[in-house]
């Protein structure tokens, strides 16, 4: 809804890897295309993309796959994980898809959307990785492979 279907894999993906890596275990891709229902040759570059921000950390050889440490995952956040794979929150863009739309000649639903396009840049920026994976044991989603399923 908020976002693209790339970033939604990159989230999943980053929570899933960091969920696993708390356990001490690393994931492959294979594993993480499973867990995030993502196609594993979008996934792969999702991947690639999230490992060369820094972002998560890749391993070769055959205790080799991704990870995120704890300690990491506590410094990464949520707008961070979007900008890796080259998107961010367009404050810019219309609502209805107007394109002359703004501050001097706003849309009908400008000023309703202006606060709350502000307000996600906020969340994602105070939201790290590690919270959410802490949040998945308080009821906030169905578990490792379900996270953000009913979001969609």
């Amino acid at each position: 809804m908020f976002f693209s279907k790339t970033c939604e894999y990159a989230f999943r993906a980053v929570v899933e890897v960091a969920l696993a890596s708390s356990q001490g275990r690393r994931l492959t891709l294979t594993m993480i295309a499973k867990q995030t229902e993502a196609p594993e040759a979008f996934t792969a570059k999702v991947l690639q993309n999230l490992a060369r921000a820094g972002i998560l950390s890749s391993h070769r050889g055959p205790h080799g796959g991704f990870d995120l440490p704890p300690e990491k995952a506590r410094q990464v956040t949520l707008r961070m994980v979007m900008q890796a794979i080259g998107e961010d929150v367009d404050r810019k863009a219309c609502v209805m898809g107007l394109r002359q739309c703004g501050v001097d000649e706003p849309c009908p639903m400008h000023g309703h959307f202006e606060g709350m396009k502000n307000r996600m840049v906020q969340v994602l920026e105070s939201t790290c990785v590690d919270d959410v994976v802490r949040g998945l044991g308080k009821g906030d989603a169905l578990g490792t492979g379900e996270i953000f399923r009913n979001l969609a």
